[in-house]
């Protein structure tokens, strides 16, 4: 709890006029003499003005000299300050009374984030009204009259009535409350009691009980970190309860202050807790987070907490970045802000070190399995070495300059805690940070570096492993070019993490797929048993650097390639193995955009990619790392469709590798995944599946995964039996958040602009689509659509209604251009990237089709507005293949002409281009226009 210092001379401080308010108030008191209903109603609306007036400086003094720390105290500081002059008014002007009684005394006090002497713009207020026993009429009174006035002032406050007592005995029973206590500030009235509630809250709850209080918070932050994801490193961080945000700070310091029994948070240097290094990283981290999060209220005029990416650039602007070669400004912010978390990581470390030491909380190992197992002597040698000990289950430095005496050693003990399982202590991560000048030119070229750094990229636990190296600024300074892409975000909507991250988590992945058991990688796994065992090193290498160029001026997986040909030889991999690994991350994106965005049964397709690849070895090691970065772009991004299309490619592509020799081959394949489908699929006699079995093409049964393939064989029955022409299924899945729509209809050359645009007349956007005809003319298509609403039944109303769309289309009783144009004049706000629009026509990949490949900004509407130009071009659409990556849309198409021939003329092709390329810049305003 915070003391309250005296005040400065209200006169005298410009934050807030408080002299001339309480004057004013004094003159609308007499003015209202007897009408206190009117007095309040007047006095409310000189606060809320004067309230405003004060926010509008903050606010301009924030954008003037972006200090965070300093506008959040100014608010905090204007809102006591309207607190103290609604108590003075209320006893002096509406219950004045001149005898109180013993139990008419109240101390009004600030408690939880506001007690804390720091308000974002948008907060709450937290008031607690202390009496000395139970309430009296002139209590209630009183905190009426405050919070009332509070309310009509358009501010939201929290607020408490208890006696001293109540508030000890609450305070011992809800750890909520006790924290609230805890951070308490005078405000005004009976300052006898506030110092009565601290000393008995110090005594009586406080005293002896910091082990249960450090576990709670403790386990509090985890929970919290669970709700709002894992990772400090998400591209949409929540900046106060985000993991390295606000509330980890809070966290650490009500610790402090429960623990060491500390008031301001730089008496954590006297107690030896920080450093005044240290205590300085802790100040810049609080002030940078309250910078940004007083900058996201004022923007938002609302207590948003997320950096969403509608927010960043406009924060950027505010907080003065601009663009550099390379990267935009709004990811050289979002970089600083990435950086910022990583250090209030590393105090937490620190201070939660402290505490172990004290045994305030249990120590850690690196993994909890292994720390139930394991007996706990206090310091011993670490196995094989001299230079460590263990502490406490942690890994220790036996000397302050192991360091120093052999630069290798700091490469050495993260291998060594690796091969220990042990966690690293945090003063050791200080001396390793500490110790950076050491990792120079010659430590780098060491080859005992080197060959420790692959021993721990290629043994159990690397990403953690590797997580705590890139931490404490090891990994970026050993491999450099590593150290130009940490907390390196990039402004779009696909990657989930920032690319030092996305690496780390690949890694994680590749681990995964190595042990095998997990379905999802099915394919992945089997490879990885049957690749030459010397390129297991190549493949965990390739996996760690394939992003490494990102941020770079150049395309990255060209840079990519030039940096692992310099680094490859450093880490001991011959010449053949260093081409090999330039050629994987040079060639990193090929598998994944073949296998989303061509027809991977037109044979030209698949000859094209056996091209690229050039052996089953190479496609095998592609495989895998295409698995493990799609994986690892974040939750929801790697689905069974995917690893059916990528299981495919690889299948189909085989043979022509082998010369006609397959492990699998393509009849075979069709058979097995037949039968694979028989044997789980037991609900029909035996005639009717067979009949069913003949009326898909083989690339159906070789695209589509086996539970859809389920789902599609009971939608058709059902469908056909009620005798609907038109059927539509939903179903949802929660970890991409999309809504899929499953379509059965008779195929209709315009069907699938027609679906697009029923999509986009709902306002719903599609993010991919599989697109299926079988034998006897049914269209079988399943659309996803990003999910608008929190609840099924919701989904499944919006659902419904496009389903009747289709269906009053095809039977011509709406007309389709017109709907969409209304849908389209009422369009929000654009969003906040640009995405270059690109136009790609190829004969060379189909054989019988020309294919054109478009790549835009993502908006609803975008497929109907493509299908429908397409068609107006004169073009059929035999097939086409929809995806999305975040904000970016790409729609790859196989047309002929109207005699169904290729598009060969240039002059042709150079007219299909420059309309699409105009409709991807300029739909929504023809849109509009036409509307």
């Amino acid at each position: 709890m915070d003391t309250m210092t005296a005040p400065a001379e209200p006169a005298t401080d410009d934050r807030f006029e408080t002299a001339r308010i309480t004057g004013e108030i004094d003159a609308l008191a007499a003015t209202h003499a007897g009408r206190d209903d009117t007095f309040r109603v007047a006095m409310a609306q000189l606060l809320k003005a004067e309230f405003v007036k004060a926010r509008q400086t903050a606010q301009a003094l924030l954008l003037q000299d972006r200090h965070g720390r300093h506008c959040a105290e100014r608010l905090c500081f204007i809102q006591d300050e309207i607190i103290r002059i609604l108590y003075a008014a209320a006893t002096k002007h509406l219950y004045n009374s001149p005898n109180h009684s013993s139990g008419e005394r109240m101390a009004v006090i600030a408690t939880g984030g506001y007690g804390r002497g720091l308000m974002a713009p948008e907060s709450d207020i937290d008031l607690l009204f202390i009496l000395p026993y139970k309430q009296t009429a002139w209590g209630e009174q009183v905190a009426e009259a405050i919070l009332y006035c509070l309310w009509d002032m358009g501010l939201k406050v929290g607020h408490a009535t208890r006696s001293v007592d109540e508030s000890i005995r609450q305070a011992r029973a809800d750890m909520t409350i006790r924290t609230a206590i805890l951070e308490t500030r005078y405000l005004t009235g009976d300052e006898l009691l506030y110092a009565e509630l601290v000393e008995r809250f110090d005594k009586e709850v406080v005293e002896g009980t910091a082990s249960e209080f450090v576990t709670a918070k403790l386990a509090e932050r985890d929970e919290r970190h669970r709700r709002s994801g894992q990772s400090r490193y998400l591209v949409e961080p929540n900046v106060k309860d985000g993991k390295g945000g606000l509330r980890d700070l809070h966290t650490l310091f009500w610790i402090a202050k429960y623990v060491y029994r500390v008031r301001e948070s730089s008496q954590l240097v006297a107690r030896g807790v920080f450093d005044a290094q240290e205590y300085r990283i802790f100040r810049r981290c609080e002030d940078f987070l309250w910078s940004v999060r007083c900058n996201i209220h004022f923007v938002a005029n609302r207590a948003e907490e997320r950096l969403s990416f509608d927010m960043q650039r406009e924060i950027a602007v505010r907080l003065g970045y601009t663009s550099h070669p390379g990267m935009q400004d709004v990811e050289r912010f979002m970089k600083h802000y990435f950086l910022i978390a990583k250090d209030v990581g590393d105090l937490t470390a620190i201070l939660c070190a402290k505490l172990e030491d004290q045994e305030a909380k249990p120590a850690p190992a690196l993994t909890r399995m292994m720390a139930r197992l394991r007996p706990n002597p206090k310091r011993r040698r670490v196995p094989g070495s001299d230079d460590f000990v263990i502490d406490n289950n942690r890994i220790n430095l036996a000397a302050p300059d192991v360091f120093k005496q052999d630069p290798v050693n700091l490469i050495r003990v993260f291998r060594l805690a690796q091969k220990n399982n042990l966690a690293f202590h945090p003063d050791a991560m200080r001396t390793v940070t500490r110790s950076l000048r050491l990792l120079n030119a010659q430590l780098r070229e060491n080859p005992e570096a080197n060959r420790l750094f692959m021993e721990i990229l290629t043994s159990d636990n690397a990403e953690i492993v590797l997580r705590r190296m890139n931490e404490t600024g090891v990994l970026g300074h050993f491999i450099r070019a590593f150290g130009k892409i940490v907390a390196m975000m990039q402004f779009n909507m696909y990657h989930h993490y920032t690319v030092d991250e996305h690496l780390l988590r690949c890694v994680g992945f590749l681990q995964e797929i190595e042990r095998g058991g997990n379905d999802e990688f099915t394919v992945a796994s089997d490879l990885m048993r049957k690749i030459r065992p010397e390129h297991r090193a190549v493949i965990y290498i390739t996996v760690l650097l394939h992003d490494i160029a990102k941020g770079q001026p150049e395309d990255h997986s060209v840079a990519g390639a030039r940096i692992a040909r310099r680094l490859a030889p450093r880490l001991g991999f011959n010449a053949a193995d260093t081409e090999l690994i330039a050629w994987l991350i040079e060639k990193h994106l090929v598998m994944s955009t073949v296998a989303q965005s061509r027809d991977l049964s037109d044979r030209k397709t698949i000859e094209n990619f056996a091209a690229v690849v050039e052996s089953v070895e190479q496609m095998k090691l592609l495989t895998i790392l295409t698995t493990a970065d799609i994986r690892g772009v974040g939750p929801g991004v790697w689905n069974g469709w995917k690893a059916q299309l990528i299981r495919t490619l690889y299948y189909e592509t085989e043979p022509v590798l082998t010369g006609g020799f397959s492990e699998v081959n393509r009849a075979e394949r069709i058979r097995a995944a037949q039968a694979e489908f028989r044997a789980a699929f037991t609900e029909w006699p035996e005639a009717e599946l067979n009949a069913y079995v003949s009326r898909h093409y083989p690339a159906y049964w070789l695209k589509v995964e086996l539970a859809r393939k389920i789902r599609h064989a009971r939608f058709l029955r059902a469908s056909e039996q009620a005798g609907h022409k038109l059927a539509i299924n939903v179903g949802f899945d929660e970890a991409r958040g999309v809504t899929e729509l499953t379509i059965l209809a008779v195929d209709h050359p315009w069907l699938l602009s027609i679906i697009a645009g029923a999509c986009a007349s709902a306002g719903a956007n599609i993010v991919d689509a599989q697109i299926y005809t079988t034998t006897d003319g049914r269209a079988l298509d399943t659309i996803a659509i990003s999910r608008e609403y929190d609840r099924d039944d919701d989904e499944g109303r919006r659902a419904t209604r496009i389903g009747e769309m289709i269906e009053d289309i095809l039977e011509g009783k709406v007309r389709l251009p017109e709907v969409v144009a209304r849908r389209a004049a009422g369009k929000g706000k654009l969003k906040p990237f640009t995405v270059e629009p690109e136009v790609a026509i190829n004969n060379q990949w189909s054989e019988r089709y020309t294919v054109i490949e478009v790549s835009g900004l993502d908006r609803p509407g975008l497929l109907y507005q493509l299908t429908t130009s397409i068609s107006k071009l004169n073009l059929n659409i035999a097939s086409a293949h929809v995806a999305t990556f975040g904000e970016r849309a790409r729609d790859v198409f196989y047309v002929t002409d109207l005699l169904g021939a290729q598009i060969t003329a240039p002059t042709r092709q150079a007219a299909i281009k420059r309309a699409l390329i105009h409709l991807l810049a300029n739909g929504d305003v023809e849109q509009k226009q036409a509307s």
